[in-house]
């Protein structure tokens, strides 16, 4: 197959954002590069791929990049089979695509090879000193060694998280998706709500979960989650990231559902607890200290503020309640692909001094696991120029059906 693609051949079917957007994102990594001494930046993460080009498909689990120099266009660089879907998607022109054949997947020839040849080598970028996603869960030691071996006048610079960073403060059109991905969450709450009981296999209510998120809603489809939904029950809330079986619910235990309406991408996700029957008081207690302790970071939540301002709220809240909750208690949401909807920069925790300014957005995330149980009540926010904007409106409190 060949990497060479006429200009005329596809259409570009998905815009989710006008080019002036992704000119000036292209802008602003460029001058993070250059502060960085990087002449050439690839880039792996999927997440930080579609942020930059435009790329949507399901085709990481295949070797990909988006490759950024100082001047001229990025270029998109991935399977040959995908070169329609990054015509149809990206915003660069074609003749700024690069698909590798077939006898390149999965066998001892390695893409990277022809990468080297056919972008490197072949735009004359040798020599440049190149930033790399080393710590990305689309980076493998593989690669890293071939390029090594292939481009030895090349020097290798790690960067990961250079592109995350750009991405922390959201235009006005990504907070317009995420609040789109807010209103189909409380949908999916909604639907929710409506269907649980006892004697429900956990499966048929995720099946109900996935159904209300990708219909969407008001003309707005739904798209799928970076995260599967997260839902223990009893003793299984113990731990934060245990899915779903074909158990059933039973009344007695209570059940923390952590999930994320999602649209173009980007997540808006959210955790709240149910319990079927009557809850015991250390449940009714701990809704109490959470609730109240969001209450507290969401008043810390504004410009100029810091990440460990809003953690060091809830937690002091947290000790006047007798509960002791150390790590982290969020993190930054926006645009991603699986297997995670954070953008792994930023954490509200302590000694986390980053400045929070106007368009960031966060999951404020204080889950509670005990050694038998857990109950977890969040929120997804938008700082805005005064404040903070919560991204959903579903009733913050546990909820209870008898």
């Amino acid at each position: 197959m060949s990497g060479k693609i006429s200009q005329t051949e596809f259409p570009r079917l998905r815009k989710f954002f006008d080019d002036a957007e992704y000119l000036a994102r292209l802008e602003k990594l460029r001058s993070e590069m250059i502060k960085r001494n990087l002449g050439l930046l690839i880039v792996s993460d999927p997440s930080n791929m579609a942020w930059i080009s435009g790329y949507d498909g399901y085709s990481f689990y295949n070797h990909q990049c988006v490759v950024v120099p100082l001047e001229g266009e990025p270029v998109w660089f991935g399977r040959g089979i995908d070169l329609n879907g990054a015509k149809a998607t990206v915003y660069m022109s074609h003749s700024a695509l690069v698909g590798y054949p077939e006898e390149y997947v999965q066998r001892d020839l390695h893409p990277m090879v022809y990468f080297s040849n056919e972008v490197i080598k072949g735009r004359g970028w040798e020599n440049l000193v190149v930033g790399l996603e080393l710590d990305s869960f689309y980076f493998s030691a593989a690669t890293y060694t071939t390029l090594q071996r292939e481009l030895p006048t090349n020097s290798w610079r790690d960067a990961t998280g250079l592109v995350n960073w750009q991405r922390a403060v959201k235009s006005e059109a990504e907070l317009g998706y995420m609040r789109v991905a807010g209103r189909i969450l409380e949908k999916m709450y909604d639907r929710l709500l409506d269907v649980i009981e006892p004697g429900m296999k956990k499966n048929d209510l995720v099946a109900e979960i996935y159904a209300t998120a990708i219909r969407g809603l008001d003309g707005y489809g739904g798209d799928y989650p970076s995260i599967v939904p997260i839902v223990p029950t009893g003793v299984e809330a113990a731990t934060p990231h245990l899915t779903w079986d074909d158990s059933e619910l039973k009344t007695g235990f209570g059940t923390f559902f952590e999930i994320a309406g999602v649209y173009r991408r980007y997540h808006c996700p959210l955790s709240r607890t149910v319990f079927l029957g009557q809850p015991p008081q250390k449940f009714l207690d701990a809704e109490a200290a959470v609730v109240e302790g969001i209450e507290a970071g969401l008043a810390k939540a504004k410009p100029g503020n810091t990440c460990e301002d809003i953690a060091n709220a809830f937690f002091a809240v947290a000790r006047k309640h007798g509960i002791k909750k150390g790590g982290r208690v969020g993190y930054p949401i926006g645009m991603s692909y699986p297997p995670d909807w954070g953008e792994r920069t930023m954490s509200l925790r302590d000694g986390d001094r980053t400045v929070l300014e106007p368009g960031m957005t966060l999951h404020f995330m204080p889950g509670l696991w005990f050694d038998d149980w857990g109950l977890e009540i969040t929120e997804s926010i938008a700082i805005t120029q005064t404040g903070v904007d919560c991204l959903s409106d579903v009733p913050r409190k546990l909820f209870v059906r008898k």
